[in-house]
């Protein structure tokens, strides 16, 4: 990849396990086979949210900055002539020389409930990966650790948050069948509203502030949106370098996200804490406009676009998908406050309640922060690995 050939046929250098055949993907119809390959697997799933195809195929795309130090390598599994499952393979040279590590990546993974296809698939993409001298192979991200990532393991019984992951139980057993072991899990918490917070927890906001002298809590000015860029910059290489998994983003790649995000962002949901000039943490919440894209169907046209305006309205949860603290000013509770913050605003715009993920499993103080406001673990996601 990139892929922005025309249409044509699968590719020569065909693979076949067994009765699978593997496809690497070459052509624009072939990335179209593989881009919606999900709506035959999760046809009748009420919990399925359809991606938007447009944003789904710019992944695989030239544009897409991600691939300005990455690969991707996108496969199809057929099996007597119908398609029965999809894996791409991942080289993410950021991550490379950022962890020094010889891992490559599994992701887009989908397959029908037979363990011969994810059998064929991942043999494929760890030969991929082995020929470049990487050493592992974790996943499933989609296309990193920046993006959505992770294998549902727990929490079946709703749909997903917006830029969460979603996939049906067996897909667990398939990947422990091809030998993958946990290498982390990533937590979702739910917390919903129940009238206000404990007036504990109102008291210890009020000791925060006196304990950090100058500590103010604003929204973003979206009028001075570079420079709020530059803010949020600034605290995400400092609050989340040390996290497992971790993959500085880009200046391209923080561009594109602050330009796909600008016109989905609640300015009462993008919050700085600072300390005098000092930005010391940022805190970002969406609403979640999966209950939008379950009624596009993966498309939005003129049409799609006047029922996006219409069901945004009507969203009553959001997702708090970043929330971080400079190391060096942790553990004095601007973590709650922020947390604190964000579901008073939420509130008073008429969400019900919230999603606080991802959270990594060994994030303690995180978890117990979350637990203390009421939160609770609901969903379970697992980052899986294996030696190549």
């Amino acid at each position: 990849m990139p892929l922005d050939g025309p249409g044509g046929n699968w590719a020569s250098s065909d693979m076949s396990a067994g009765s699978i055949v593997i496809k690497e993907v070459k052509t624009k119809d072939d990335l179209k086979t593989f881009l919606h390959m999900p709506w035959e697997i999760y046809r009748g799933d009420p919990y399925w949210v359809p991606p938007l195809l447009k944003e789904y195929a710019f992944l695989f795309s030239s544009q897409n900055p991600f691939l300005h130090h990455a690969q991707i390598v996108p496969y199809v599994a057929t099996k007597d002539g119908s398609v029965v499952g999809r894996m791409a393979a991942i080289i993410d040279q950021n991550y490379i020389d950022f962890h020094r590590e010889k891992t490559g990546f599994f992701g887009f993974f989908e397959s029908v409930n037979d363990l011969e296809v994810p059998r064929a698939l991942l043999d494929q993409v760890k030969g991929f990966l082995r020929a470049r001298g990487l050493k592992t192979v974790m996943g499933p991200v989609n296309p990193s650790t920046n993006d959505e990532c992770g294998l549902l393991i727990e929490g079946f019984d709703t749909s997903p948050c917006f830029m969460m992951p979603y996939n049906p139980p067996y897909y667990r057993e398939l990947l422990e069948g091809c030998g993958l072991q946990k290498a982390k899990d990533l937590y979702a918490n739910f917390m919903a509203d129940d009238g206000g917070f404990p007036e504990r927890l109102l008291r210890i906001s009020e000791r925060v502030i006196k304990r950090v002298p100058g500590l103010t809590i604003r929204p973003i000015d979206l009028r001075k949106l570079n420079e709020e860029v530059m803010r949020v910059k600034e605290v995400y290489n400092g609050a989340w370098r040390d996290n497992w998994g971790f993959v500085p983003l880009t200046d391209e790649e923080m561009n594109l996200m602050v330009k796909k995000m600008k016109p989905l962002v609640v300015p009462d949901l993008a919050l700085f804490a600072e300390i005098g000039d000092e930005t010391v943490g940022f805190a970002l919440a969406l609403p979640d406009y999966n209950f939008v894209l379950k009624r596009l169907n993966g498309r939005l046209g003129p049409l799609g676009l006047l029922k996006f305006l219409y069901y945004a309205r009507k969203i009553e949860a959001v997702r708090v998908l970043l929330l971080g603290v400079k190391a060096e000013y942790r553990k004095r509770g601007i973590e709650t406050l922020l947390y604190m913050d964000l579901f008073r605003r939420g509130q008073t715009r008429g969400y019900h309640w919230g999603e606080m993920s991802w959270i990594l499993e060994d994030n303690h103080l995180m978890q117990k922060g979350i637990e203390a406001l009421g939160g609770r673990r609901y969903k379970t996601y697992r980052i899986f690995q294996s030696p190549l």
